[in-house]
């Protein structure tokens, strides 16, 4: 199926695909100076946090944002400190509110790439939201899975020895069948929903279970870990969804200093992932970092 929008589902597999054309011609890296910068074409007033639309969007209609963490370049998100993050996560609650409200916005995924080789070509601290007019896949698989398996997945019981770390109720660990050497899972103890729906503790503990996470990743290989993150939360197309449980996925890429964990045919023809790390030692090695 095809339509107008560059929407595509391929008749055999059943992938979902957006064709966008016009971001082959986007520009690879900013041609003078960071535009994310105090002063940049993206950021011309000073700012704490800032959120902006982004001006090569993967789909239509205003329904793709770039979100700034931090004024300083050099920043990382696990150098912000707990009131810098929680400014983060804040924005982020107000923007799915704020996409989620819109008629032809069923699904809001909050995410970031941080590092060149996941194709990060601004090195500022930045992620990006987008506003999606159906539920994606990836998401959807999960929110039916856990209509009986949410509790085993994300619940108290969940991280067991792949525990990494904890802040309040919320907790980061490597999962059972991780893809990736050092991936993560971050949760609340607790079901809530979505971003916006975090309360004052809540949204502080997150801040801090961001924080201790992520710095582990870079303390690692004492350097920055290149990875991709993103949050799965429930659906704003007036669904009740009772399954949905926010929580976040972190995927490092590196499986040991400077060497690149690939997926290669073998995973991408199967759908089975081989991952050379035990996630128990992935989660000793990141509680000892």
């Amino acid at each position: 199926m095809t339509t107008a929008d560059g929407y595509r589902i391929d008749p055999l597999t059943g992938d979902v695909a957006h064709i966008v054309a016009d971001r082959q011609t986007r520009p690879n890296l900013p041609s003078a100076g960071c535009p994310f910068c105090p002063g940049g074409v993206e950021a011309p007033d000073p700012y704490d946090v800032r959120w902006f639309a982004n001006r090569w969007p993967a789909l239509p209609d205003d329904r793709c944002e770039v979100v700034l963490y931090a004024s300083d370049h050099d920043a990382s998100f696990a150098s912000l400190g707990i009131e810098g993050a929680r400014r983060v996560v804040d924005l982020w609650a107000e923007r799915t509110q704020v996409l989620g409200a819109r008629p032809d916005v069923s699904y809001v995924l909050v995410f970031e790439n941080r590092g060149a080789e996941v194709g990060a070509t601004i090195a500022h601290p930045h992620g990006q939201i987008y506003a999606f007019d159906a539920v994606p896949p990836r998401a959807l698989t999960e929110l039916d899975h856990g209509r009986d398996n949410a509790e085993v997945g994300l619940g108290a019981d969940a991280p067991g020895d792949r525990l990494v770390c904890q802040a309040g109720t919320w907790r980061a660990w490597v999962p059972q069948a991780a893809s990736w050497p050092y991936e993560l899972l971050l949760a609340p103890e607790r079901r809530v929903a979505d971003l916006p729906a975090l309360d004052e503790a809540g949204r502080d503990d997150l801040a801090a279970v961001l924080i201790d996470a992520l710095g582990r990743l870079d303390r690692l290989f004492d350097g920055p870990m290149p990875y991709m993150l993103w949050f799965h939360q429930r659906p704003t197309d007036d669904g009740e969804w009772p399954t949905a449980w926010l929580h976040a996925h972190v995927a490092p890429i590196f499986r040991s200093r400077g060497t690149q964990r690939f997926v290669a045919a073998g995973e991408l023809g199967s759908g089975i992932f081989f991952n050379p790390l035990d996630p128990l030692v992935a989660a000793a090695t990141l509680r000892d970092a």
